[in-house]
């Protein structure tokens, strides 16, 4: 829909009998995060069994395949390109038989200083099995100058630079890893005596696991026989957490970086009502993103809240646009105008965000067709000027309209009366915190970017 697209999401149980059934279950709680492929790595006290597929979550695994992954540890893995081509072997988790033995990796994020480390691996001899940023940790922990596993991880850990939270599976632990700037969210859960950690407390709340609390940002975080193990490797590090999370990746319902999703979107859509006031009949969602933000921004205003677009929640990202001819169906494939909410009616239009602006031209020309008076744009962030380079899939720079056009361009080329973004300072103030003192990146919008190669 937005042109941005999630990042990953992952999920680990321990000491549960049925701990790859939990991980499906939270993976599928975790669907929104990616939809490109998805795996689990189970531990049965013996060997590490996998199975990893293109697709959807509730596509790849059932009865059969989950009676395969037997044992009371599993990690697993739902994907979304960040880095590597959308191909199954650049499906997660990762594999690897070395000289520490069997181990599965899941990773949540993106190294800026991947394509570094891995030319210079590469110059020494290394062979990669995949185009993954991930698979150059194995190489940094198999060449650490150590004899024993827990040294050569943090060794290697130490030389990454940029956004991973991390699952690391192997020989009966479960080793749970957040980078010291604390970009991607990742979670601490128990059910009963069991430990469940993922992306999302949502995946937590689908199992009935307990949310406990975060995994730190520069912790290591290790479950085996001998109990419950921490350390910080990391140098200390200033946060730099993804507000992305709250604007739209994260669902509604979770608890991320310490604070509830849902009541951020609506102070989100309550700000920017204060901040672009205009008469109009109704306010509208561009959903399921913008829903949570259009409720504040209708208590605020005083404006009606109706759902004038439906959202087809059953077109998955493999649906293949008919060409030529009937290729202007384009976005009514995924939303469709109610008639009878939006006719004669000035409408205020709250979105997320605006990318390359193509879909939200769609959106207001739909809205149009369907007999709107006026088309009002609202967007509950600032514009997106910059590209991300940890773990957000956003176009180049040059394909995001903000970087090169002005509001009043942009509305122009969307075809709307009017059309106004959040302001920084209102997004930041909308999650607790003051533009002085947040512990966020903001480099989509800002350009300054935390963490470089």
């Amino acid at each position: 829909m937005h042109g941005i697209n999630e990042k990953c999401g992952i999920a680990g149980v321990y000491g549960h009998p049925e701990a790859a059934n939990l991980v499906y279950l939270c993976l599928y709680a975790l669907q929104h995060r990616g939809q490109e492929s998805a795996g689990i790595a189970s531990w049965d006290g013996r060997e590490i069994h996998m199975v990893k597929r293109m697709g959807l979550v509730a596509d790849i695994f059932d009865k059969n395949t989950l009676s395969f992954l037997t044992g009371a540890i599993a990690i697993g893995h739902n994907r979304y390109s960040t880095t590597g081509e959308s191909t199954l072997k650049n499906a997660q988790p990762l594999f690897v038989n070395f000289k520490y033995g069997e181990l599965a990796i899941a990773h949540n994020g993106n190294l800026v200083n991947a394509r570094a480390i891995r030319s210079r691996l590469e110059s020494e001899g290394a062979i990669f099995q995949s185009n993954m940023d991930t698979e150059v940790l194995v190489h940094l922990i198999s060449r650490a100058p150590y004899d024993n596993f827990i040294d050569s991880l943090n060794y290697a850990l130490r030389q990454l630079k940029g956004a991973f939270s991390l699952l690391l599976l192997r020989e009966d632990e479960l080793i749970a890893v957040r980078d010291p700037w604390g970009f991607r969210p990742l979670v601490l859960g128990m059910l009963k005596d069991a430990y469940v950690i993922a992306s999302e407390t949502c995946a937590l709340d689908l199992i009935d696991a307990v949310y406990v609390r975060d995994i730190k940002p520069g912790e290591v975080f290790r479950i085996s026989k001998r109990g419950v193990e921490s350390w910080f490797p990391f140098e200390e590090a200033r946060l730099h957490q993804c507000i992305f999370e709250y604007i739209y990746f994260a669902r509604p319902d979770s608890v991320v970086f310490g604070k509830e999703v849902y009541p951020i979107r609506y102070n989100f859509g309550k700000a920017l009502a204060k901040e672009s006031s205009c008469e109009a009949d109704i306010v509208i969602p561009v959903p399921d993103s913008g829903i949570v933000a259009a409720l504040g921004y209708s208590k605020e205003s005083g404006i009606p809240f109706e759902m004038g677009l439906i959202r087809n929640h059953y077109v998955g990202r493999t649906f293949i646009e008919p060409k030529d001819s009937v290729r202007h169906f384009g976005v009514r494939v995924k939303l469709n105008p109610v008639r009878s909410v939006l006719e004669g009616k000035r409408v205020v239009v709250i979105d997320d965000s605006i990318v390359r602006g193509t879909t939200s031209m769609k959106i207001v020309k739909m809205i149009r067709s369907a007999g709107a008076k006026e088309v009002h744009m609202k967007i509950s962030s600032p514009p997106i000027t910059h590209s991300c380079f940890y773990g957000i899939d956003t176009p180049t720079r040059r394909e995001l309209i903000a970087s090169s056009h002005t509001v009043e361009e942009i509305r122009k080329y969307i075809t709307a009366d009017s059309l106004q973004y959040l302001s920084l300072e209102g997004m930041i103030e909308a999650t607790g915190y003051t533009l002085d003192d947040h512990p966020f990146c903001l480099a989509c919008f800002t350009g300054e970017y935390p963490v470089r190669e």
